[in-house]
């Protein structure tokens, strides 16, 4: 598989060859969907509660007569047929949402997304990605020139200056081979990848 090399002005200047393995790979969209729906599952703290008719804060004073009312019968405002009463199968806050991957279908999955990019035109190459100082204008210059606007940028190496750099830019995510993942690969538009984070990600999925 072949991508695109582009240079320091995000014109590309030559073509690079990629893993088949990772880079070349069927579309598997069920795949796909279910390493994305388990990521986004498993990121979930599950820390929301509801209160059940015994927690809520009500009189257990019986709202009005039993008989002669016309209306249905009732013994207190805490029923979960009333508005403010306690729900009948409340969310409690041990749930869990956790789902279970299987290493391979991971690597798939993962190889898959990147194939799809690639034949889309959203994923490229480059030598490397250096800023000279932990200045966010430096790098967001530097996006400017290769007319990148959401980008996710997989690099082989992380330094202090390119991670202060790009922190504080709304669309720009960089991040090591083995902290991609599959939601930031759907969600930018466009991804750069360093030649020496190719090894690491054919290792990593091939």
């Amino acid at each position: 598989m072949q991508l695109e090399l582009l240079n320091e002005q995000g014109q590309a200047s030559s073509k690079f060859d990629a893993p088949e393995t990772v880079f070349g790979r069927a579309y598997n969209e069920d795949l796909v969907h279910q390493i994305v729906v388990a990521y986004q599952a498993n990121a979930r703290q599950g820390t929301r509660a509801q209160k059940d008719r015994e927690q809520v804060k009500h009189s257990t004073k019986k709202p009005f007569k039993q008989k002669g009312t016309g209306r249905a019968r009732a013994g207190m405002t805490s029923s979960p047929l009333w508005r403010g009463g306690g729900r009948i199968f409340p969310n409690m806050p041990d749930e869990n949402f956790t789902q279970k991957i299987n290493k391979k279908m991971y690597r798939a999955g993962m190889a898959s997304i990147f194939s799809q990019l690639a034949r889309e035109g959203r994923l490229a190459v480059v030598d490397t990605l250096t800023v000279e100082a932990p200045k966010t204008k430096l790098l967001a210059a530097k996006f400017k020139a290769m007319n990148l606007h959401s980008v996710l940028v997989i690099s082989d190496q992380v330094d202090d200056n390119l991670y202060l750099a790009s922190r504080n830019l709304p669309n720009v995510l960089v991040v090591e081979p083995r902290y991609a993942d599959p939601l930031s690969l759907v969600h930018y538009k466009k991804v750069l990848v360093t030649k020496a984070a190719i090894d690491q990600l054919k290792e990593m999925f091939a």
